[in-house]
């Protein structure tokens, strides 16, 4: 459902969001397709149905500030601003790749623009956040971090340890917990006494909010609020997103546990639609407007996928490039 801007978001914002939000969806139905064709190698961990919650974030960031990715982490790094050639050369594992084709889906990163990294092992990124963040305060660089994690993540020790580093430290670190309802297949009500994850920032003294995980809008506003209070030496917040993957876990996973009655209602809820009828409503696009920038981005979208699968293979012996740093006595 959409919400009235609790600020002021001027037009450009909206349509910034909207196009965000439906590059990823993309980007993202393209791999998909790539898979389908087994040109991509291993699994596949899709964003698609939570693209609101890595636009939202995004946006409110500045390309100095980072973020802290997952295994389901293509969406972060495109909503970034990660080349999408790169990024899509990448999961096809070619040298042209971000990471010269090493790092693949799950490990998927780009430094310069603010991309820590994404990794293929739960509740692994927080307290790498949590030194990306004690880093921006000793060197004083009034950047923050934004630390993507899923509700399965909140279960993890780290998770605690990291809050409460974050919170003693006055660190400026932005903890956004997707929860989309399962941890693999299982239900988020089987692992967590709370009905809400958020309530458990209160163990921390950390200020938390609740928001619609697949409304943009809606996810920008309490991100603003939450750098705002980071980059001015406030310390943490953690904004618990309410969505839904659209997908199983996996591509191998029919999510066949979900209840009919619960997918028919989140899938309903599109979030390219919401920020679409957001942004049209408020006089920040036209639908012919919107129908452009979609068929830009389709058109984006398909040279990387062309770019990425005419590019090479590394060669076996690159596989030793890159492993250890030479340094100087």
């Amino acid at each position: 459902m959409a919400v009235e801007p609790k600020m002021t978001v001027d037009k450009k914002k909206l349509v910034d969001l909207y196009t965000r939000t439906l590059k990823i969806r993309l980007f993202e139905s393209k791999v998909w397709d790539l898979f389908g064709q087994n040109l991509i190698p291993g699994t596949l961990h899709l964003y698609l149905g939570q693209e609101a919650v890595a636009a939202g974030v995004t946006a409110a960031l500045k390309k100095t500030d980072w973020i802290q990715s997952t295994h389901r982490g293509h969406g972060h790094v495109i909503a970034k601003g990660a080349d999408m050639k790169r990024a899509m050369a990448e999961l096809l594992g070619k040298r042209t790749g971000s990471c010269k084709g090493k790092g693949g889906s799950m490990h998927i990163t780009q430094f310069d623009v603010g991309v820590l990294g994404a990794t293929g092992v739960v509740a692994s990124g927080l307290p790498i956040a949590v030194g990306a963040a004690l880093s921006c305060k000793m060197r004083g660089t009034k950047d923050v971090v934004a630390c993507f994690f899923g509700d399965g993540a909140s279960n993890n020790g780290t998770f605690g340890e990291s809050l409460n580093m974050s919170a003693i430290w006055k660190l400026p670190v932005i903890w956004v917990v997707e929860n989309n309802l399962y941890a693999m297949g299982t239900p988020i009500a089987w692992t967590c006494p709370s009905e809400n994850i958020a309530q458990r920032a209160d163990g921390y003294c950390i200020p938390n909010k609740i928001v619609d995980g697949n409304n943009a809008l809606e996810v920008y506003e309490a991100t603003v609020e939450a750098v705002e209070r980071a980059r001015n030496g406030g310390g943490p917040t953690l904004i618990e997103c309410k969505t839904y993957r659209m997908k199983g876990h996996s591509r191998f996973d029919p999510a066949k546990y979900r209840p009919k009655e619960e997918a028919e209602y989140w899938l309903s809820r599109d979030p390219v639609e919401i920020i679409r009828k957001i942004a049209i409503e408020a006089g920040a696009l036209t639908e012919k407007e919107a129908d452009k920038i979609r068929k830009k981005l389709e058109k984006e979208v398909e040279e990387a996928a062309k770019f990425a699968i005419e590019s090479e293979y590394p060669a076996p012996e690159e596989a030793l490039e890159d492993v250890f740093m030479e340094v100087d006595a």
